[in-house]
């Protein structure tokens, strides 16, 4: 025994043979509390699991003003009905939580599943918690089963079922009965 620890400290010793120091983190407000990578977790609501969240790196920087989470490889939430099938999905390359707004911001090839099947794909949307809407300033396509509407700027219930499309564009079916 009195080998190993007489090596193990051997290999821990400088080769200068004075102490070394590290510089003190200055800017703690640019230093995440929490840096994860590989996440997948799920949020339950009374007993019943609703969401999922995967993404490959998240940041959380709690000294920041405003404090916000950061999703530098992007981000996957999905819910779940019931039965725990997925019912409505979106996706990004990026995404940043304003923690004290309430506020997401998902960008780069935003893809979002409605309840109803509908696909929304945007390069930019906002979503606010506070006052439960979604929206977008940018180009829109919404992909239903039987019309494409294309649109600058949308705005949208947080559900996207009841939603506005801005300077709208695309294929609109008319039912002629």
């Amino acid at each position: 025994m009195t080998i190993v620890m007489l090596c193990f400290f051997c290999s821990c010793s400088t080769k200068s043979g004075g102490n070394q120091t590290i510089d003190a983190v200055t800017d703690r407000s640019a230093m995440p509390v929490i840096d994860a990578s590989s996440v997948n977790t799920v949020i339950s609501d009374s007993g019943i699991t609703r969401y999922r969240i995967k993404a490959p790196r998240w940041q959380i920087y709690d000294k920041a003003d405003p404090p916000y989470w950061e999703f530098t490889n992007g981000i996957i939430l999905e819910k779940f009905d019931e039965n725990f099938n997925i019912d409505a999905s979106i996706e990004s390359d990026y995404a940043v939580y304003n923690d004290r707004e309430k506020i997401w911001r998902l960008d780069g090839n935003v893809r979002a599943i409605n309840l109803r099947g509908e696909v929304f794909e945007t390069p930019q949307l906002y979503w606010n918690q506070n006052t439960e809407r979604i929206y977008s300033d940018s180009a829109i396509d919404i992909s239903r089963s039987n019309s494409i509407i294309r649109g600058i700027g949308f705005d949208s219930n947080q559900m996207m079922t009841q939603y506005t499309i801005r300077k709208p564009t695309g294929v609109f079916p008319i039912n002629e009965n």
